[in-house]
């Protein structure tokens, strides 16, 4: 059966000698009067057409219906079968009606009988029949005998009645739009398909009545009120401590809407926060995009959120998609190939949790191989794989993340969760949210054709997903804006606890924003507004609200600082935008050790610069070997015949230092470096194969320690969150593991991290400098404008 809509004004094709059997589904007298008057237009403009009408109440027709079905079924295999259905035009139904019914799960948007016939006396346009095109028993057994493991007249029976379900449904979403497309009878369709039969084999132990739970668990659909209300209720949700309108790219909206109309997506966000998908949906809603059916761990459907949440199109999965039970994998596996199949878009965080450091996390790939699996298994001639960059001014959950960072543990979800959660959104303005959307990723193009090399080479295929899900991640961080909030937590933080004016703060932006204007890097309105002293204030003003920036009154003039116990929040906005200076801050630190280098300095800035990179890779996004060598050689391209100057060291290499703007190295990875030396500095003495969680442990108490001491810069390296990262580097550097030379191993690293840190601090005296000149430039113009003003006033 494929699609067409039908109504009275627009008749099907039914040829003189057809024998067509129509399957009507009608639930109400009024439906069933609208049905007959379809009916007899029908008869009346082709009289000689034999057209037979089963009625089928309900979704789930009685055994009698589905008797009688087996009867007409059997008549003739040239036989047309015709669905049908009443279409009722969304409007008029008080809300409260429609929350009543999307809570009992009935379809919201269809009146309730006693009002149908007054309804449809005032408004005749507001219901009318559609249906699907012609289909012959024939074809429809062809169908059921390739794709199902059925055998009686009953079974094919069923199937017919699902496939009359879906192909009207299709009518229905093309009249209301691709945003109410949802995913509905897909537990009897898998359980019947001989596909899924024939995998369920292969699986020790396993049952078709297992399965069938398994895939009751993940079941989601919406109703068409839900597509309507969920994003109202999270736009009420977020719109208590955000601007409403979000700050969207329209040129990026409409090359996204171009590319769903034909291939299905899969989108990709960035998470940090749990407003994420609620932005998504009002996002999806607001620029009238197919919804997405949106995967989520299965320990946020708690209380009611669960069924509700259900009901707007969200799955939920296991964490660890399923751990060791292969069955629950490979449901799962042909659950996310059936959406694909039917061309649903799927949505997912691709980091899997929310970053509680600000920065994006690596990208999981569990959810993603099943999606390669199903296009290497031709289930879809492409799959796109669009990156949605979702960010935030500022956010509450913050203060969490900084409670993690101490070794805080994480709060279950729950009700009283969800209502702290809420009520937290409501206690100051946040500021904008923004949504971008770049350009999407085509797994064709990593994958090749399906059926290739990489539908049997495991490797190759993880290689390419690891691929294509790294180039997803380069895209969000490139479409990303930079905000106000980020540049001045940054700034403050380079100062520990020292506060600075006004002034002070606005002339050293400037390089920053010199800088991101030169690589053309998006910044938001609040960045730009940073080029003017009023958008400085503003930006403080935001920030010292309440937390993490303080200011300090009462003086001559005002002044800002970051204090200690505020570190940790100010970092996590400091970390949104590092990507936008990694590249530049390790050509630093490559200057900085090419500098105390011995031999050849060019090739030791090149040797260093490498080894960053590796040593940083569990932190940050890289471009490839090359790619990297090519983006530093840019970086570095601000200098004419900057190569001589490398090889020639010393100080022409400090006048490199001295006049690149602006320094960032100390600014941006202080943190990371120090957290990774306090981890190797605990390992000096700790047992070969120390469990993570005593690492940490030991590593917060030394932490805590150095800061005490001074010996560490500043409260954020003492994080455990750093500290998790910092153990996947030890463990990258075999340190982990037992040896002979474990010892001077572990002492090299620390040593090693050391002196990267003491470039750090030569880099930190050069930006010092920089700021010492610009505020006797400063000092000097305003005593050269406070002079001319004397001057006049003579």
């Amino acid at each position: 059966m494929t699609d067409r809509t039908d109504t009275s004004d627009d008749l099907p094709t039914f040829n003189s000698t057809d024998d067509a059997l129509v399957l009507a589904s009608v639930s109400s007298p009024a439906e069933l009067d609208l049905l007959n008057d379809w009916l007899r237009d029908q008869r009346r403009s082709h009289p000689d057409a034999n057209v037979a009408v089963l009625e089928l109440p309900g979704d789930e027709p009685p055994p009698a219906v589905v008797a009688q079905l087996v009867e007409e079924l059997e008549a003739g295999e040239d036989r047309s079968v015709v669905p049908v259905r009443v279409f009722w035009v969304p409007a008029g139904l008080p809300t409260r009606v429609k929350v009543v019914g999307w809570l009992a799960g009935r379809d919201t948007y269809r009146p309730p009988e006693l009002l149908q016939k007054r309804i449809l006396r005032k408004d005749p346009s507001r219901a009318k029949v559609v249906a699907g095109e012609p289909a012959t028993v024939a074809e429809l057994r062809r169908q059921w005998q390739d794709t199902t493991v059925g055998e009686s007249p009953r079974e094919f029976a069923r199937f017919v009645l699902r496939r009359a379900s879906l192909a009207i449904e299709r009518i229905e979403y093309r009249l209301l739009g691709p945003e109410y497309k949802s995913p509905r009878l897909v537990k009897p369709e898998m359980l019947e398909s001989s596909r899924f039969r024939e995998g369920l084999v292969q699986i020790p132990g396993s049952s078709v009545e297992e399965a069938g739970k398994i895939l009751d668990e993940l079941a989601t659909g919406w109703s068409r009120f839900s597509v309507d209300l969920i994003p109202t209720l999270s736009r009420l949700i977020y719109s208590r401590g955000f601007e409403p309108n979000i700050d969207y790219d329209d040129q990026q909206v409409d090359a996204m809407r171009q590319a769903l109309e034909t291939h299905p997506a899969v989108m990709l966000w960035s998470h940090r926060s749990n407003l994420d998908s609620a932005v998504l949906a009002v996002a999806l809603q607001e620029n009238q995009l197919p919804r997405a059916n949106l995967f989520a761990g299965i320990n946020m459907s708690f209380g009611l959120m669960g069924p509700l949440l259900r009901r707007s199109g969200v799955i939920f999965i296991r964490r660890g998609t399923g751990g060791s039970d292969p069955l629950y994998k490979y449901s799962l596996k042909e659950y996310v190939g059936y959406l694909v199949a039917k061309r649903f878009n799927l949505s997912w965080s691709i980091e899997g949790t929310r970053s509680r450091t600000g920065k994006m996390l690596p990208p999981k790939l569990g959810l993603l191989s099943y999606v390669a699996d199903a296009y290497l298994d031709g289930r879809s001639e492409d799959i796109l794989l669009q990156p949605v960059s979702i960010s935030f001014d500022q956010l509450h959950e913050t203060a969490e993340y900084a409670a993690y960072a101490r070794g805080g543990e994480k709060t279950p979800e729950g009700v009283g969760w969800l209502y702290n959660f809420i009520k937290a959104q409501g206690e100051r303005n946040f500021g904008k949210i923004y949504v971008r959307f770049p350009e999407a990723v085509s797994m064709a193009q990593y994958l090749g054709e399906p059926g290739g090399e990489m539908a049997t080479d495991a490797n190759a295929k993880r290689l390419a997903l690891q691929k294509m899900a790294f180039e997803v991640a380069w895209r969000i961080l490139g479409a990303t804006p930079i905000n106000a909030t980020g540049l001045v937590a940054a700034l403050l933080l380079t100062t520990h606890n020292a506060a600075l004016t006004l002034d002070q703060v606005h002339h050293t932006l400037q390089d920053s924003l010199d800088y991101l204007e030169r690589k053309q890097t998006p910044m938001t309105g609040s960045a730009l507004r940073l080029r003017s002293t009023d958008g400085v204030r503003s930006a403080l003003d935001a920030l010292s609200n309440r937390h993490p920036v303080t200011r300090v009154d009462g003086g001559r003039e005002s002044v800002w600082q970051i204090a200690p116990e505020q570190e940790h929040e100010a970092a996590f906005y400091r970390n949104t935008i590092i990507h936008a200076f990694l590249e530049t801050s390790i050509a630093e630190l490559a200057l900085a050790y090419a500098r105390r280098a011995e031999g050849d300095r060019l090739e030791a800035f090149w040797w260093q610069a490498m080894r960053l990179r590796d040593l940083l890779k569990f932190d940050f996004y890289f471009a490839d070997s090359a790619a990297f060598r090519e983006h530093l050689a840019e970086e570095m391209a601000w200098q004419d015949d900057w190569e001589s100057h490398v090889a020639a060291g010393g100080e022409e290499i400090d006048a490199l230092l001295h006049d690149k703007r602006p320094l960032m190295a100390h600014a941006m990875l202080r943190p990371f470096f120090e957290a990774y030396e306090i981890v190797a500095d605990v390992l000096r003495d700790a047992p070969s194969e120390i469990e993570e969680k005593e690492l940490t442990n030991r590593a917060l108490g030394v932490g805590r320690q150095y800061v005490a001491q001074t010996r560490v810069r500043s409260n954020e390296s003492v994080s455990a969150l750093l500290f998790a990262t910092a153990r996947q580097v030890a463990a990258d550097q075999h340190l982990l593991e037992p040896g002979d030379d474990l010892a001077a191993r572990r002492k090299a690293f620390l040593t090693e991290l050391r002196g990267i840190l003491d470039d750090m601090d030569w880099v930190h005296v050069m930006s010092s400098r920089q700021f010492t000149e610009r505020e006797m430039r400063s000092r000097s113009r305003s005593n050269g404008h406070t002079a001319r003003a004397q001057t006049l006033d003579g």
